[in-house]
């Protein structure tokens, strides 16, 4: 998978080429999005994306719905490409997670806006709040969705910080679900080099 730092249809591969690329290096794949995800409580969890993380969800959509033609490449591109972030931040998928049916379906009624109490905390920088479902609404007046799409925007200060090494920290304010967590530093390194 070569990455160019911008999706086109001609930077894909074809389903042929996809199909065998998948079989040898799905592994790596499956490792890369690990390292970038981060559990915050016992709840929510934020996939920090990438150009490998979101060529391959690209690829994926057009492998399982077996799309070859421009149209519709261009459909999932359009779909996926703005989660890959831009060098000034970080973008994410947050999956507010319960494996219960009854205690998911209460959990998001109470946390209704969560989705605008995430932040970031670079050390010795103030705290940087997500900007939460940029292409659509994603909550209503009884419940917020179980996904949501953030993006933390990082000032020149704070992203010289983060690749000279500060700690950062993924948390949470809202009422009912106060939590933070220090984002380790194998993780920390993969998402330094999303920044300029």
């Amino acid at each position: 998978m070569q990455l160019n730092g911008h999706i086109t249809p001609d930077s894909l591969m074809s389903l042929e080429a996809y199909t065998k690329y998948r079989k040898a290096n799905k592994p790596a794949i499956i490792a890369h999005r690990k390292l970038r995800s981060v559990t915050l409580g016992e709840h929510i969890n934020l996939q920090f994306e990438s150009e490998t993380t979101i060529r391959y969800q690209i690829q994926e959509m057009l492998r399982i719905e077996k799309v070859f033609e421009e149209e519709g490449i261009l459909q999932e591109i359009d779909a996926y490409a703005p989660l890959v972030p831009d060098g000034s931040n970080w973008k994410a998928t947050m999956m507010i997670e319960y494996p219960d049916v009854n205690e998911r379906k209460r959990e998001l009624a109470r946390l209704i806006g969560v989705e605008d109490h995430m932040f970031v905390e670079v050390e010795g920088q103030p705290r940087v709040y997500a900007i939460a479902d940029e292409d659509l609404d994603r909550e209503n007046d009884e419940k917020t969705s179980a996904v949501h799409f953030v993006r933390f925007e990082l000032t020149s200060a704070m992203c010289s910080a983060v690749k000279a090494g500060a700690a950062v920290k993924l948390g949470c304010d809202h009422t009912n679900y106060p939590a933070h967590i220090a984002i380790a530093p194998e993780t920390l390194a993969s998402l330094a080099g999303d920044l300029r």
